[in-house]
């Protein structure tokens, strides 16, 4: 039974989640994600919105149309934001705003060229939150809850010279070689005792990472805790991938992107897609994925559930299944699915009928697949990543 802890930080969560921005760029690699769902275009692809930046990739990996849904409307208007970017403004100011991040004259190509494409409620976001977009301020990518834990990150680096050397290092390594050095000597000690492990072991902490208790629950069950956790993904991250191709880190380190290090709607090939009409591929809505689906009949071939049924799965388990019946009513034959979640074997993949059968009656995990993936993921935050195909029941 949850502790009266445990009911305190999922309210804690809940109530960060609700007034806040939680992430201001995705936290997926849709590098996986595209081979996975090999998108097509007669695809119709339902997204869980984040930070936006996955939405825009499927579309210029070649899917014919999607639908971001975020129950969070800051999310929403994140990603309205964007694509206004990409249809009116051109790409050097497109890249100053969302690949550097900040904008000398925000205010003024905001009322001028992207306020009038907004949408109502996106328009009172951002009429609020025009300072985001200050380089005095830091920028977008300090803005938000995951910017509140960066800036955090930031200002301790500013303290602790040995911590600031070694994001250095790993910034100007020229090889892997490198840049494992540079991480085991001056950043893995600190992630093992001090403040850095002081502060992943708090749970607040894994609140203002956007991390709710079940899913920590779900870390925990899996046999360690989330300072250990993160240790040991860090460790896969920084000592096998090479950061030059790495945006997900490299974005909070610097605090923006770099022309060769970022998601593809930041290119200039990526920037001339939409700008050229395929902004209109994107829609945009705030809602949660079952009350979408019932409003919109239209069927969808492809689903990218990120890692939210972790959010909800012990404790309110009547959601998941109503989600799952719901997107059953509205896939293609040849539907796929793609989600992400804090254990290899959620308790709920196994746990959660849908018409009376189990979830693998109706969906076939490709397992072989999956596991061929998941170890190329540049974020590295996931223990698990899933597959599946549509599997109609006799």
């Amino acid at each position: 039974m949850p502790s009266l802890l445990d009911h305190w930080h999922q309210h804690l969560f809940s109530a960060l989640h609700a007034r806040s921005l939680l992430y201001n760029a995705c936290w997926e690699d849709p590098a996986l994600d595209r081979e996975a769902l090999q998108l097509g275009p007669s695809d119709r692809v339902l997204v869980i919105t984040s930070g936006g930046c996955n939405a825009l990739d499927y579309v210029l990996a070649g899917a014919g149309s999607v639908v971001a849904v975020d129950m969070n409307p800051r999310q929403t208007a994140l990603l309205e934001l964007k694509l206004a970017s990409l249809r009116t403004l051109e790409f050097e100011d497109h890249w100053q705003l969302f690949g550097a991040g900040h904008h000398p004259q925000f205010r003024t190509l905001y009322r001028d060229r992207l306020r009038p494409v907004l949408s109502l409620a996106s328009r009172r976001c951002w009429d609020r939150q025009q300072d985001w977009f200050e380089e005095d301020a830091g920028g977008l990518y300090l803005r938000g809850l995951s910017g509140t834990v960066a800036r955090g990150f930031r200002a301790w680096t500013a303290v602790d010279r040995g911590l600031r050397k070694g994001v250095e290092a790993l910034l100007a390594s020229r090889s892997l070689d490198e840049q494992r050095d540079a991480y085991d000597r001056l950043i893995r000690p600190r992630l093992s005792h001090g403040v850095l492990h002081w502060a992943l072991r708090r749970r607040w902490f894994a609140c203002l990472c956007g991390v709710p208790a079940l899913q920590r629950e779900e870390v925990e069950r899996a046999g360690g805790d989330m300072a250990t956790f993160v240790r040991e993904s860090f460790d896969r991250v920084f000592r096998t991938v090479d950061l030059s191709t790495n945006y997900f880190y490299q974005v909070y380190l610097r605090g923006g992107y770099q022309p060769d290090c970022c998601p593809t709607y930041l290119t200039v090939a990526g920037w001339r897609t939409f700008h050229d009409g395929a902004w209109a591929r994107v829609t945009p809505v705030t809602d949660t994925i079952s009350g979408h689906l019932e409003a919109d009949r239209r069927p969808f071939s492809r689903f990218v559930l990120l890692d939210h049924l972790d959010w909800m799965a012990d404790r309110r388990p009547d959601l998941v299944a109503e989600e799952w019946a719901w997107i059953l009513r509205r896939s293609t034959p040849s539907a796929r699915a793609i989600w992400r979640s804090a254990h290899p074997e959620p308790r709920w993949m196994a746990g959660h009928a849908i018409d009376g059968l189990p979830l693998a009656r109706h969906w076939r995990l490709e397992r072989a697949l999956a596991a061929q993936l998941h170890p190329l993921d540049r974020v590295g935050t996931y223990a698990g990543f899933h597959i599946a195909a549509l599997e109609r029941a006799a």
